[in-house]
């Protein structure tokens, strides 16, 4: 069961839409192999805004994904974005997924 989830939401310095694509696309290649990670995607909310939000089953899941993707993020932050990440914690309320 979907239980719980991070939402990031980005702001990309104007100059720098082509290389925070570049990232999620990137991000998406590294997460197909977390296994803890239920659902993953990537969204342009609007031409310099973009979100991440990633799904899992329980917090042991969530926590160890965090600790391996937040430090990369947070070292691309002053490079690719206009301030700094939002991240949310979230909790899942409902969900359909493929299979289920």
């Amino acid at each position: 069961m979907v239980a719980l989830g991070i939402l990031i939401r980005l702001e990309a310095k104007p100059d720098k839409v082509t290389e925070v694509e570049s990232m999620l696309q990137h991000a998406l290649q590294q997460v197909k192999g977390d296994v803890s990670t239920i659902a993953w995607h990537a969204l342009r909310i609007g031409p310099t805004s973009f979100a991440v939000f990633d799904a899992f089953e329980d917090e042991a899941g969530r926590q160890a994904h965090w600790d391996t993707y937040s430090k990369p993020l947070e070292a691309a932050a002053p490079e690719l974005f206009a301030g700094p990440p939002t991240v949310d914690f979230v909790d899942i309320l409902g969900a359909k997924l493929p299979g289920a």
